[in-house]
């Protein structure tokens, strides 16, 4: 085995209690542990950023899900990017920078073949957990596969200034898009949306009914929606929605926190009318895009088309108010945490 010299403490996030509602920070606890030793055919990371995302707080839930909830009392999982400090596997060596699931705390053991080499030169570490990461990849799978987005199109998003959000926005300026429309939470994401990413319009949903002032940001209707909320945000853009229309239902940020019910959209039977479809998707079900998108949306990257924008939070401790951040719509562009 190979390694560097090795820290002596690993500090981590636990989930102490399932939380209801808003979470709180008495449901979590942050933990001295142990250094890993890595066994073999496994890698130690030191990690560099950790990824917070409003998925998580679903795997809060003892509900079944499409993933496995967090353990109360264990150390909780997320997007990471870091250097590996000590290796016993092949192919990975101490000075490598791998991309990995294990979040939430400063050093992970990772399995080699969970764990993806990747490149500080081609693009910045923190960039593998956004714009060419998970939600990069979400954003592309969701607008392009999911939604049947084509040239032409007139693409809604709501979360616009978030991370999916603002690339989708983005890759369907540079796919054509006759007129893009974005939604977002504050006056300056609203600027940022139009005068930085390029979107054709952009509303702030706080200032008016959605469905009006989507209406008056596409009087001549949307082909695709792409739903990052949910709730008010969906039945304005099903009443906005053009003949053929494509929904792809991204997340629900609006309803995650919810303790009763949330009635669905009063206005379903307008699909009918204008032939349109709602389709849910996971991004782990996309990973086959993997090399394209990489490859597609890595030069728009390099070549300054295609702008993203991180907020970053900085050192372990601040991991929960990070997420807390993500939840309260905070954030601009991917919320990263920096150890």
């Amino acid at each position: 085995m190979t390694e560097t010299q090795l820290p002596a403490v690993n500090r981590e996030w636990h989930l102490v209690s399932r939380p209801v509602g808003w979470p709180k920070p008495e449901d979590f606890a942050l933990v001295e542990a142990e250094v890993p030793q890595p066994g073999e055919g496994q890698v130690l990371v030191r990690n560099a950023y950790v990824s917070v995302d409003p998925y998580m707080r679903g795997r809060m839930s003892a509900a079944k899900s499409y993933v496995a909830p967090f353990e109360l009392g264990k150390v909780m999982q997320g997007g990471a990017v870091g250097e590996v400090i000590a290796s016993n596997a092949e192919g990975i060596e101490v000075g490598d920078h791998v991309l990995h699931f294990f979040g939430w705390r400063e050093f992970a053991v990772v399995d080699a073949k969970q764990a993806v080499k990747v490149d500080p030169q081609a693009a910045p570490l923190s960039t593998y957990l956004g714009a060419l990461g998970m939600t990069g990849l979400t954003a592309y799978a969701g607008l392009l596969r999911t939604a049947s987005f084509k040239e032409g199109d007139s693409v809604f998003v709501s979360g616009a200034a978030g991370a999916v959000g603002s690339q989708v926005g983005q890759i369907a300026k540079l796919k054509g898009a006759s007129r893009v429309i974005g939604s977002a939470g504050s006056d300056a994401k609203v600027k940022l949306l139009v005068e930085e990413y390029g979107f054709d319009a952009a509303f702030n949903y706080k200032n008016g009914p959605v469905s009006e002032q989507l209406r008056a940001a596409a009087p001549d209707g949307v082909d695709v929606y792409f739903d990052n909320v949910g709730g008010d945000h969906l039945e304005a853009a099903i009443g906005s929605l053009n003949r053929d229309g494509r929904i792809a239902i991204c997340g629900a940020i609006s309803v995650y926190n919810s303790t009763e019910p949330v009635p669905g959209p009063k206005n379903l039977a307008r699909l009918i009318q204008t032939r349109g479809r709602i389709e849910g998707f996971l991004v782990g079900d996309h990973y086959d895009l993997q090399a394209q998108f990489v490859q597609e949306v890595g030069a728009w990257v390099r070549s300054g088309e295609l702008k993203y924008s991180e907020t970053v939070v900085e050192g372990i401790e601040n991991n929960l108010e990070a997420f807390f951040g993500v939840l309260r719509g905070d954030n601009v562009g991917k919320m990263i945490v920096k150890l």
